[in-house]
């Protein structure tokens, strides 16, 4: 599993309305979603073998919008994801990427800090 890595970005700003478990959910919903989408792909066989060793960056973007152009990118560039989007409301709240090496999308995150 050397080197791979899934980066899952939050919305900053649900911070000021939404308690933190429902932040953290909307996290685990996403990564779940993008691991099992992907199941067969190698990076997910390989980073869910070694599960006590996965490596996760949790990152904030700032709002839907910056999110909502985030996936664009991604999709634009080939970098298989989930944009988690909390039904019934259809408000997307965060994105997961299937684990990558991290030399291959970390140009996609440099930007963004942990989030806080």
């Amino acid at each position: 599993m050397s080197g791979l890595v899934q980066y899952v970005l939050v919305r900053g700003d649900l911070k000021a309305t939404w308690p933190l478990g429902a932040i953290i959910a909307q996290a685990c919903h996403a990564c779940t979603a993008v691991i099992y989408q992907h199941r067969n792909d190698e990076n997910v066989v390989n980073y869910t073998a070694d599960m006590d060793n996965m490596h996760k960056c949790i990152l904030e973007i700032k709002n839907e919008d910056q999110l909502k152009k985030l996936s664009e990118k991604l999709n634009e560039n080939g970098i298989d994801h989930k944009l988690w989007v909390e039904q019934p409301e259809n408000y997307p709240t965060c994105l997961a990427v299937k684990p990558y090496p991290k030399t291959e999308v970390k140009q996609f995150f440099n930007k963004f800090k942990l989030l806080k």
